[in-house]
């Protein structure tokens, strides 16, 4: 399995708390109400792996909601925001509000969830593209629900494929919750993402 080194995995993860430190202000000012988010830790697993991380993290939950852009440029990536679905629904009716009845909150999920899905895949993968000075291009969101794996398998990749898994932690001050960001990431991208990191730790430390 593709690995990076220890001081490769803490500039990931660094750039990745900011990325998802932009998106909360973003939450923030969505649903009036101060949001946290960070990513306490990412691991490089196989899709099967990263489906079973996922039903571990949430064993009542069958399904999950999803939401996916695909990205081009410095490196290819489909990238997927992933809640249980119980909890998205959480996540819908802190942004429109309490008074929404249920029938009507559930017609607004999709639309509400790709809303958000689009502003922290977006912060996350335009921080990496800052960062490493080069652009991403992404597809309009896309709003899937299904267990881990139809999720998972929804992104066309292949049960050993790489999947870059990034926990987030999302807090407010009423409730906490816990999602999951896959980057699905082939051979190719992979070494790109490396090789990305790799100069940015070398212009962090004054050797590019």
């Amino acid at each position: 399995m593709f690995t990076l080194s220890e001081l490769e995995h803490d500039a990931l993860i660094e750039i990745f708390n900011i990325g998802v430190g932009q998106a909360a202000a973003a939450m923030s000012a969505i649903v009036n109400e101060a949001v946290l988010m960070s990513v306490p830790s990412i691991s490089f697993v196989d899709r099967r792996e990263a489906a079973r991380l996922l039903d571990d993290k949430d064993p009542d939950a069958e399904r999950i909601c999803g939401v996916s852009q695909h990205y081009e440029g410095a490196f290819s990536t489909k990238a997927i925001l992933m809640f249980p679905e119980d909890k998205s629904l959480e996540i819908v009716r802190m942004m429109v509000g309490e008074a929404v009845p249920l029938e009507e909150l559930t017609e607004m999920e999709q639309e509400a969830m790709c809303e958000i899905g689009n502003i922290i895949l977006n912060s996350c993968v335009g921080t990496l593209a800052n960062i490493f000075e080069h652009e991403l291009h992404g597809s309009l969101p896309q709003y899937h629900v299904g267990t881990s794996d139809e999720i998972l398998r929804a992104s066309g990749s292949a049960p050993d494929t790489v999947v870059l898994m990034l926990h987030i932690d999302f807090l407010l001050e009423r409730q906490q919750i816990q999602g999951y960001v896959a980057f699905v990431l082939d051979l190719s991208a992979l070494h790109d993402l490396q090789q990305q990191i790799g100069r940015y730790i070398a212009r962090a430390m004054g050797q590019d």
